[in-house]
């Protein structure tokens, strides 16, 4: 295990799930806003460690497997316990279904990938699905009313946004991975036939 700064932080990130579980098993307006802040420090720290990787040239192997996991669980665990929750009005579980199946999905499509050789990383429409559904996340965990502003309202709102985002997402992704998979495939079919 390489501790680079960047690694640090992931595992840092890592590391605030189980409490992000735990604060979330409690309802209320202070552990909701503990929560939401547990969360903002671990999307914080994803900026920082891809920024310090880049900067410092301290990307890794490590770094490459434990930061997309790290996004991965900390956003299904939050998502998890939002349509857990015994508050109202809480997430729809079937929304939760289709946002944690699509980064499962993805998950498979990159280990597909990777075992042809052939090395699938994050697009610019994957960002844009994190940035969104890290966005409705921290409004759906604050939850309450401050300042005339129905957080879990803006949240649900935002959520139904990166919900088609995470769709088109996902689906874009098999479509590139297929595309690149086809010359493999075309290779292999050919070796067949003159066998």
């Amino acid at each position: 295990m390489e501790f680079t700064t960047p690694n640090v932080l992931t595992l840092l990130r890592i590391a605030s799930v189980p409490v992000l579980i735990w604060l979330l098993t409690y309802t209320g307006p202070l552990p909701s806003a503990i929560a939401a802040g547990v969360f903002f420090l671990a999307t914080i720290t994803d900026f920082f460690d891809g920024y310090l990787a880049r900067s410092y040239n301290s990307v890794t192997a490590m770094g490459k497997f434990l930061d997309p996991m790290a996004d991965k669980l900390v956003v299904a665990a939050a998502l998890i316990m939002l349509a857990g929750m015994h508050r109202t009005p809480h997430v729809p579980a079937w929304i939760v279904v289709v946002l944690v199946a699509r980064e499962i999905m993805v998950t498979g499509l990159r280990a597909v990938a990777a075992a042809e050789g052939i090395v699938m990383g994050a697009d610019e429409l994957g960002k844009y699905k994190m940035t969104l559904q890290a966005i409705a996340i921290h409004g759906l965990l604050i939850h309450y009313t401050y300042f005339h502003v129905d957080c879990f309202a803006f949240g649900m709102f935002v959520l139904w946004i990166a919900l088609v985002v995470t769709v088109w997402s996902g689906i874009d992704y098999y479509l590139k991975v297929m595309r690149a998979l086809r010359p493999q495939t075309m290779r292999v079919a050919g070796k067949r036939a003159a066998v």
